[in-house]
């Protein structure tokens, strides 16, 4: 068996990884200030007027942005496997994944909780006197991707032990329909397990949400089949093009749910699960908004983004120390601004670009660091 690979410089997946990056950085720092989600400290925003434009951000990079992450990394998963062998792979895998997420878990999540404790809520107490009692707050954060990742891609080198022959067939990348299909699929799998497991509803200590796992997966084998076919060359123009078209229409009904949300008097818990027809209207906007995004992006990318520079390389190397390290910069930016009198809102303009900056300036310092430099 021979390693698959793409015919076509991959420049864009690299760019691709800045772009996502980025937009996890913005997600949490708009979360900070008033957007749903989970966070370490929030300095929200009352502002109604703000708020439905922050919500309209994160649900439409909730809708694709992880699950994208999980495509990327698959992409190259096979390659990497036949080149290393299992043994081999699996080591490397626990080296470049698992020591970063035990750095997180037990070094990085201590600080970034203490600092929300003394300086956010101004508890009192040293960082060795908060020690003595953390026991709660520790946990993966952001980096429940990479534990999540690091599951999927041991089941992968599971099933490649125990069921796949040398030889198999080859296939075609599916046409739109059947895309569709899978993006319908995914929905109506999502939505039975959101009757059990609810947006929110979050499995400690790893942080998962299960409400999201049915795309991670989906997404997950997706990206391994596209790199195991090399799917990413046969993208043209004009396939890109259709799914931009659906991509921005899909976005841009996103008030519907709002809409639908006042008229029915119906809390934003009836749209997160437990079987409602609100989770069901949510769940496919949401699982058709992320797959033609991501259609669409792939397609864009590879022919208007295929090329780098010193700058992109540079960010495209840190992109993975920058979104392990970004919830320091996201959460010290906040603390500084606290006490700033305004509106939170004004506080994010500010923040966003701020945090972004410092994030892979941070990032782009870890990796020179020789020990970092040997992991990530």
């Amino acid at each position: 068996m021979q390693a698959a690979t793409q015919s076509t410089k991959i420049n864009y997946i690299d760019n691709l990884r800045i772009l996502l990056t980025v937009l996890v950085i913005l997600h949490h720092t708009c979360i900070t200030y008033g957007a749903p989600g989970g966070w370490y400290f929030y300095d929200k925003t009352s502002n109604e007027t703000v708020l439905i434009p922050m919500t309209w951000f994160v649900a439409t990079n909730q809708s694709f942005f992880m699950g994208f992450f999980f495509f990327l990394a698959a992409l190259f998963t096979e390659p990497s496997y036949i080149k290393k062998g299992a043994k081999q792979f699996v080591l490397d895998r626990l080296k470049r994944l698992g020591l970063p997420l035990l750095f997180y878990f037990f070094i990085l999540s201590p600080v970034l909780n203490f600092l929300t404790y003394r300086f956010g809520y101004h508890k009192p107490g040293t960082f060795m006197q908060y020690l003595k009692g953390y026991r709660t707050e520790i946990g993966p954060g952001v980096m429940w991707f990479v534990a999540a990742l690091l599951i999927f891609t041991f089941l992968y080198v599971l099933y490649m032990q125990l069921f796949i022959k040398k030889e198999r067939p080859n296939y075609a990348l599916p046409g739109n329909n059947k895309i569709l299909l899978f993006a319908l699929s995914i929905g109506f799998i999502s939505y039975v397990v959101r009757i059990f497991f609810p947006v929110g509803w979050v499995l400690d200590p790893l942080g998962f949400q299960f409400a999201h796992f049915t795309q991670y997966i989906g997404l997950f084998i997706a990206g391994i089949a596209a790199g195991r076919y090399q799917w990413l060359n046969e993208f043209d123009r004009n396939k890109g093009k259709r799914w931009t078209r659906l991509a921005v229409i899909m976005v841009a009904v996103f008030p519907l749910l709002y809409i639908i949300k006042i008229l029915t008097n119906s809390p934003i818990e009836t749209f997160q699960g437990r079987g409602s027809g609100q989770s069901l209207l949510a769940v496919m906007w949401e699982q058709f908004t992320g797959i033609s995004v991501i259609m669409a992006l792939l397609a864009v990318s590879k022919y208007r983004w295929n090329y780098t520079t010193p700058v992109l390389k540079n960010m495209s190397r840190a992109a993975f120390a920058t979104y392990i390290i970004h919830p320091l910069a996201v959460i010290s930016i906040a603390l500084l601004f606290k006490d700033w009198q305004t509106e939170p809102a004004l506080k994010l303009l500010v923040a966003a670009p701020l945090v972004v900056t410092i994030s892979f300036l941070l990032g782009m310092l870890a990796v020179r660091l020789p020990v970092v430099k040997n992991v990530v």
